[in-house]
């Protein structure tokens, strides 16, 4: 690992927030490390009023922006890529006291961090439109332009990815930027973020950082000068960002929950599949919107999954990822624990049976296993957010599928069996707007598209450039004669 840097150094950022430079907050709120509970910062928190600043300065910022060549922008964005692997320590090191996750997690995102900004480098280059057929005397061709500004508001599970796949492509596309990081990951979802543009030459006015709470972020979505929010969380977040939007007749891309399946069929490889579902439930202690929330088993090899699997959830370490070596660390905060053991209680009522876990020592919950299961029970039929993995067996392909398909969530998908295939052929019938034969739930690449169906969002509006393109930017259409034309009248 690189040694740290002091990109992070707490005197440069503390009590502010960043938007034409740093400058004083008028409120300041704790960083609280999850794993002991302590204060380990002070950031500076938005109000209202600091929206209408910020969008006033970005509107005027933009313009210059996009009008650069796209090589300035693209530069930009490489030295950015550049610096998130130069100072991956530094933010590695708040991803992991500041969000609880362990050091594998947090050099995943540093790392996607990277590449989102050279993906994003290369789409400032990508051609702005094309040519079209016309039955006039005319040329006829379509462009794309920026939005102007966008509003990004990120969740505190990835902090740090899933703030940067909007910040990026929004950036080197021509536009400005107001990010309103969770508050409970304000330090590596935000200041980071901040700094690192700082660093890498951004001009000033482009970027802002402003965390806050639930009236900072309506006050982001509902601002008129912000055309387009670009939201990641909670269905129910989710849903009233999206009305609020509709409102004020804005686009809204929303990524938001899901509660994926991992079918396991007859012919699996019984411990790949064990493997597989562990590492989708219980990765981060089961806070990814992706996480594998249920666990559909062929019934000739549910009694032993379901034994490896509790097993395996019996053997890893959860503690402090800062001081110890261990598997899971925290949850969040007490809220996110108490939500996951509540669902996880009510099922057991319900009649499921506890095979592993169930219990917490402060905010650090063991890795869930239940059997037992029917549809209805909370655990199942609900996005836990939390290391648990409800285990339900099929008999038939159609039982899978039907069961597969059975929920308000449309995210990801993951197939184990030995006829890829065969694999390929299940998830037709299944509509998510993710699925990987042969592996877990949990996965993304800054090149692909990423979204889900129903519940779970709008789409495929992150990732890859299609997705970029139609998130952050308009289509222009364009026609030029020869001279004037002439009409009859």
């Amino acid at each position: 690992m690189p040694a740290r840097t002091d990109l992070l150094d707490p005197t440069i950022w503390t009590g502010k927030v960043f938007g034409n430079g740093w400058r004083d907050a008028t409120v300041t709120a704790p960083v609280i490390e999850p794993a002991t509970g302590s204060e380990i910062g002070r950031i500076g928190a938005a109000g209202v009023q600091d929206i209408d600043t910020a969008a006033r300065s970005a509107v005027s910022s933009q313009r210059a922006w996009a009008a650069q060549p796209f090589n300035e922008r693209a530069a930009v964005l490489r030295r950015a890529g550049d610096l998130f692997q130069q100072h991956a320590a530094d933010v590695e090191h708040w991803l992991i006291r500041e969000a609880g996750s362990v050091p594998g997690k947090a050099a995943v995102e540093t790392n996607a961090a990277a590449q989102e900004c050279f993906e994003a480098a290369a789409l400032a280059s990508t051609p702005p439109g094309q040519v079209l057929p016309t039955e006039y005397d005319r040329l006829s061709m379509t462009r794309r332009v920026p939005v102007g500004l966008v509003g990004v508001i990120a969740p505190f599970n990835f902090p740090l990815t899933l703030a940067i796949r909007s910040v990026a492509p929004a950036l080197a596309l021509g536009n400005a930027v107001i990010l309103k990081p969770d508050p409970r990951t304000a330090v590596c979802g935000g200041v980071a973020l901040a700094r690192i543009f700082e660093e890498a030459g951004l001009p000033e006015g482009l970027l802002h950082v402003l965390p806050g709470a639930v009236d900072i972020g309506e006050a982001l979505v509902t601002d008129p000068r912000v055309p387009v929010i670009s939201f990641t969380g909670s269905t129910a977040a989710g849903r009233r960002v999206g009305e609020l939007a509709a409102r004020h007749l804005k686009r809204a891309h929303l990524e938001l929950g899901g509660n994926s399946a991992l079918i396991v069929l007859d012919d699996a490889d019984l411990d790949a599949a064990v493997g597989l579902g562990a590492w989708g439930s219980f990765l981060h202690s089961g806070q990814i919107c992706m996480a594998t929330g249920r666990h559909l088993v062929h019934e000739s090899l549910v009694d032993e999954y379901v034994e490896r699997l509790a097993a395996k959830a019996d053997a890893l370490p959860v503690g402090d990822p800062a001081t110890e070596r261990v598997a899971l660390g925290p949850v969040i905060d007490a809220g996110q624990r108490d939500k996951i053991h509540r669902l996880v209680m009510s099922t057991v009522d319900a009649g499921a049976k506890l095979v592993a876990g169930g219990s917490y020592r402060e905010l650090f919950y063991r890795p869930t296993v239940l059997t037992h299961i029917v549809e209805t029970m909370p655990a199942y039929a609900r996005e836990v957010f939390g290391p648990v993995a409800p285990v339900l067996s099929f008999g038939t392909v159609d039982d899978a599928v039907r069961l597969a398909a059975g929920d308000d969530y449309g995210l990801s998908l993951g197939i184990v069996t030995a006829d890829a295939a065969r694999g390929l052929a299940i998830a037709e019938s299944i509509p998510t707007g993710m699925v990987h034969i042969n592996d877990q739930t949990v996965s993304g690449e800054s090149v692909a598209p990423f979204g889900g169906f129903g519940a779970s969002g709008t789409g495929s509006r992150f990732g890859g450039i299609a997705a970029n393109l139609e998130a952050f930017t308009e289509t222009r259409w364009i026609t030029m004669r020869r001279s004037p034309a002439t009409y009859p009248f």
